[in-house]
């Protein structure tokens, strides 16, 4: 890019900030209107509740920011790139993602769209497609070099169904052609594709890897949305009642940059909210066999025993090994006992077993119970760099 181009770019800052989900809004709904096809690769439920949206505008508004070093941005890029590729995203998107992001330029900026504006932007866009798409054809290249790796979609066959409370239900994955699965760093999710019938759709959603790695099949635990019409509750719906042991899939490989630091010592403390436990299990059955691990602190809320999965496992994990203690919060309790408390998450109840020694964090649960947790660990002048965070869905945290 040329530097006029660049300032023109960078001129478009204050435009993007106030107006960039209108601009965006306006982008998908084009793109549909004219390439229909790809409404089988789009979670069409981050369409309708404009998680999508928000997600394109703050990419594309931290990339006319950074336009003069877009190297500051490879985290954002790194995690991004692992979503694309865990949809099967490929470079022949990229141009029609462009063609549609162009004119949705033109068509909403009106007469402030000149023609060395539009031109600005097809410049910065193919930079960053070439920066995106040549990061993601190296993670394709890994997972097709590594044992039971692949890239696209496997077919795999639920093996077994079993119910971990009345909300949340493990699905064990196992490959239809029988060979062996790749392995993945804890923390992990797999994208899974279904057809909706109500839909008329392909759609795909991430679900995390619920298990240690094993060489054998992969676990997902999903929560059932009663009542929901949503189209994410459509496809967890879906799982529950219609899908059956002996039942086919479509799974992309693991993919995903929330991971377990494997090779640090540090005390792990695990925060989860939730289904947000998902993430934070396959961590936790992972790290349990590391002897170097000094301490392992879980910690998780719900609202109360009978929406509590994986109770007992936590629970015999914490018998097997004498480093391992466990935080429950449940929101429908008045009387505690040892290791159970009432109410909400609450650190500062339980600081000084977590803050007492040099540790990492690792939280998993909605927006908000990240936003809170996350603060009041950097407010305990916990250092940024041991906080590691997940939040389902298209990334909308910038902490």
């Amino acid at each position: 890019m040329t530097s006029n181009q660049k300032e023109l770019v960078k001129a478009t800052i204050p435009v993007l900030r106030e107006h960039g989900v209108v601009l965006t809004k306006h982008f998908y709904q084009r793109m549909f209107q004219h390439n229909p096809e790809l409404q089988h690769v789009f979670n069409k439920g981050n369409q309708q509740n404009d998680k999508q949206q928000t997600a394109l505008a703050m990419a594309v508004l931290a990339y006319a920011e950074h336009i003069d070093d877009p190297s500051v941005l490879f985290p954002v890029v790194n995690s991004i790139g692992h979503k694309h590729v865990s949809l099967d995203i490929r470079p022949e998107h990229y141009a029609i993602v462009g063609k549609h992001l162009i004119a949705s330029i033109q068509e909403v900026l009106g007469e402030l769209a000149t023609t060395d504006l539009l031109e600005a932007w097809a410049v910065a866009y193919q930079e960053l497609a070439d920066l995106m798409s040549g990061h993601e054809q190296n993670i394709y290249k890994e997972k097709v070099s590594e044992k039971g790796g692949w890239t696209g979609w496997r077919p795999f066959v639920v093996k077994e169904k079993v119910v971990e409370s009345s909300e949340i239900t493990s699905f064990y994955l196992y490959p239809a052609d029988q060979g062996p699965v790749a392995d993945f760093k804890p923390g992990q999710y797999i994208s899974l594709r279904m057809f909706l019938p109500e839909l008329n759709l392909l759609q795909p959603r991430q679900y995390s890897i619920s298990c240690a790695p094993n060489g054998v099949y992969y676990r997902i635990s999903v929560k059932r949305e009663r009542g929901s019409e949503h189209p994410d509750g459509l496809i967890s719906n879906r799982l529950h009642q219609v899908i059956q042991p002996g039942d086919l899939v479509d799974l992309s490989s693991p993919s995903g940059v929330f991971v377990l630091q494997e090779d640090s010592p540090k005390t792990k403390v695990f925060i989860s909210g939730g289904v947000g436990q998902t993430p934070l299990l396959s961590m936790l059955e992972s790290v349990v066999k590391q002897e170097s691990i000094p301490q392992v602190q879980w910690i998780h809320g719900c609202r109360g025993t009978e929406v509590h999965a994986f109770k007992d496992r936590v629970a015999t994990l914490t018998q097997e090994y004498n480093n391992v203690k466990q935080h429950i919060f449940y929101e429908g309790v008045s009387d505690q006992s040892t290791g159970i408390y009432g109410g909400w998450v609450d650190l500062a109840q339980i600081e000084k077993e977590i803050l007492a020694q040099e540790a990492e964090y690792y939280i998993c649960g909605p927006r908000g119970f990240i936003e809170k947790h996350y603060r009041y660990l950097i407010e305990q002048n916990v250092d940024p760099a041991t906080i590691f965070f997940e939040e389902f869905g298209p990334a909308s945290l910038a902490l």
